[in-house]
């Protein structure tokens, strides 16, 4: 065999793993497509295959969610306490004050700049008119944040403490930080009662995983030196972690905790859709179901001033070289800001008689008005544009989006046959020129356009997915993600989780282009780069919850507001991973192309692009899990899928379909990261980093 080998051309094609995936998912969608009149099986999932897995999941949950009832209730009454207590510091404690001790803080923290922040952002609260309201919101999170630290520092001292427990350790992690966040509450509602008090339990337990691999990665990084120098001091181990390795990890200990802070206050907001308690995030929703867009904007922006603040002022604590500005002043603020009150205290106004900005949300309003009556037709054009010439036929295929009413012609299948012959025309023409697989791949990606995301043949999909997992990281991945789909199968859910794969597939491509594109030019061009920063500073301090308002302002409740507000959400990771992959090429590499006399746009493209590849997967990567996190909030403008499931589990408090379908949102998310992962991990290795 090695002597007939040696004798073949050098340029014979070689059958790669990526040819033979290719290959095989190609065979099996045209055999299902041939197959489709006398077999439709094999398009649809019959009914009478489908396990009753929902049931099954609810009367299982329900019954482990009775018997641990008078527990979690007792924890919940304890609960009561301190969240009565903060709320009766932050709205009995007088305005100025509260203004003044944030002022205060700023200014030791961060000096002028961060100071002025503080004030300008509280006093924008204050003139609201939802200081009562924002003060309930900051006490939820004052109260779930420091559970969510000890939760999250125990799992990472005992992941770094017993090393055989940490693979599973990190698993949950990952469930926990998939599992859409609405499929927390429908169990922890029935667990806990309705109230505030499920709120603070789904925040907590949200929050928890960011701080527990934060501390994880912080005792992992510790030098070893410092860790020997800590066992020949003879101290025990007790000593060892909590006098040596954690003051050692502090830095990216912190970073854990400002990452526990933004998570705390985003699931606080989310929270709000069962109700029962008067915060920010309650006002969010009634008066986007009002259609009261200038108020739901004011409101929302206060949840955006509070996450701006949080954010900013613990991250400085996160930063070893962050300098400290004089105590004395901000004592002197803080003295202040007492005497303020006291001077004035007959007459200081009461937080809620102050609606300064009220004004303002209804020129909002009257302005919207205005403007979408001067361009309702431009704008109802635009979404019917994206809607019948793009989402619609990836969603149900052209031969069937395809209509008079909206193309001017009827789809036929003589159309189909000669889209077909195009494609293989095209991919024989690709894989003549040498790319074997991204000809495969083209006839492939016919084949879906003109079938449709939601009509695809789940033998077809379950065989492209092993492939795709084959291909990325082995056979184990692959087979994985097959268990892993076939679950979703016997459940019920697949036509369910092929229009959220559909809805999010279309938004990460959408960020893909965009984001990708804005990061290139970011990275080519710095004054480019000083414009977009802030603005993705400030779309990642933004919870998801506020994404729907200006897009509800604008082209109301459906389908096309969902694929806008996930895209919103979920293109900042490209912009920064693309960006940071072309700009931290090597030096030597650099000085290479140039001293060959490459030209910057061949730099760009052969030097640069290749080694930035596993950087921009990694955004691929957090673009996808975004997209996902993204699509259950989306649920309340009008999305179909797993996400619409969810929300209606969570208003009918069934427990079975809540978790089933939050389950099935998960397993996406997690082969998508995987797959993905994989391919980065590949080209790192080809690379050899």
């Amino acid at each position: 065999m090695s002597a007939q080998a040696d004798t073949l051309p050098a340029s014979a094609p070689r059958l790669t793993a990526g040819i033979q995936a290719a290959l095989i998912t190609l065979v099996v969608g045209a055999a299902c497509l041939a197959l489709e009149g006398t077999a439709p099986w094999l398009v649809k999932w019959p009914a009478a295959w489908v396990l009753p897995a929902t049931e099954w999941v609810g009367v299982a949950l329900t019954w482990l969610l009775e018997t641990i009832k008078p527990a979690a209730r007792m924890f919940a009454s304890l609960m009561r306490h301190p969240m009565d207590w903060a709320n009766a510091v932050l709205n009995g404690t007088p305005w100025p004050i509260l203004i003044g001790v944030v002022t205060a803080l700023g200014w030791y923290l961060g000096g002028l700049a961060m100071a002025a922040l503080g004030f300008l952002g509280l006093g924008f609260v204050l003139a609201s008119g939802y200081w009562s309201e924002g003060m309930n919101t900051l006490a939820l999170v004052a109260v779930s944040v420091p559970l969510a630290l000890l939760l999250g520092a125990g799992i990472g001292i005992l992941a770094n403490e017993v090393p055989r427990i940490k693979g599973w350790l990190l698993a949950v992690l990952d469930v926990m930080q998939t599992v859409p966040t609405f499929a927390y509450l429908t169990p922890l509602l029935l667990l806990f009662g309705f109230g505030p008090v499920v709120g603070l339990i789904a925040s907590a337990i949200y929050a928890a995983p960011p701080m527990a691999r934060n501390v994880l990665l912080g005792l992992e990084r510790v030098e070893p030196e410092i860790k020997d120098a800590a066992i020949m001091s003879g101290g025990t181990r007790f000593q060892q972690l909590f006098q040596v390795e954690i003051p050692s990890a502090s830095t990216q200990i912190m970073v854990g905790v400002n990452q526990c802070l933004m998570a705390a206050l985003s699931m606080v907001i989310i929270a709000a859709v069962i109700g029962g308690f008067n915060d920010i995030g309650w006002e969010v929703l009634l008066t986007m179901r009002k259609a009261q867009f200038g108020q739901s904007l004011l409101a929302g922006m206060v949840i955006v001033i509070f996450a701006i603040l949080i954010d900013r002022m613990s991250g400085t604590l996160a930063a070893p070289e962050a300098r400290r500005y004089s105590l004395r002043v901000s004592l002197v603020v803080l003295v202040v800001a007492v005497a303020f009150t006291a001077l004035f205290w007959t007459s200081l106004p009461n937080a809620a008689s102050l609606t300064l900005l009220d004004p303002v949300a209804e020129r909002v309003d009257q302005g919207l008005t205005d403007f979408t009556r001067s361009n309702g037709a431009a704008l109802d054009a635009f979404k019917n544009g994206v809607m019948f010439y793009v989402l619609l036929p990836l969603r149900i295929g052209l031969d069937q989006a395809v209509l008079p009413f909206t193309w001017g012609f009827a789809w036929t299948p003589a159309m189909s046959l000669w889209l077909f012959a195009g494609g293989a025309a095209a991919g024989l023409l690709l894989a003549w020129q040498g790319g074997v697989t991204a000809g495969l791949m083209l006839v492939i990606g016919v084949g879906i356009l003109e079938t449709g995301i939601s009509n695809l043949p789940w033998p077809f999909v379950l065989t492209g997915v092993a492939a795709l997992g084959w291909v990325a990281g082995g056979r184990r991945l692959g087979l994985l993600a097959v268990c892993l789909l076939a679950t979703i199968l016997l459940s019920g859910l697949w036509e369910r989780a092929l229009l959220s794969l559909y809805l999010s597939g279309a938004a990460v491509f959408a960020c893909a282009l965009v984001g990708g594109a804005v990061g290139l030019a970011s990275a080519v061009w710095p004054v480019v780069w000083r414009v977009v920063r802030p603005i993705c500073d400030m779309l990642q301090t933004i919870p998801l919850f506020v994404f729907l308002i200006p897009v509800l302002m604008v082209f109301q409740i459906g389908e096309f507001s969902a694929f806008l507000a996930i895209c919103a959400y979920a293109v900042v990771p490209m912009i920064r991973y693309t960006r940071h992959g072309l700009v931290n090429t090597p030096d030597d590499l650099l000085e290479a192309a140039v001293s060959s006399g490459a030209s910057d746009w061949q730099i760009l493209r052969d030097v640069r692009a290749p080694y930035a590849a596993p950087t921009i997967l990694l955004g691929l990567n957090q673009t996808i899990l975004y997209a996902f996190a993204m699509l259950v909030i989306a649920a309340l403008i009008g999305t179909t899928g797993l996400g619409q499931s969810i929300y209606l589990a969570l208003g009918q408090a069934d427990v079975g379909l809540g978790i089933s379908a939050g389950a099935a949102m998960a397993i996406l998310a997690f082969i998508a990261d995987r797959i993905v992962q994989g391919f980065a991990e590949e080209r790192r290795q080809a690379l050899g980093l």
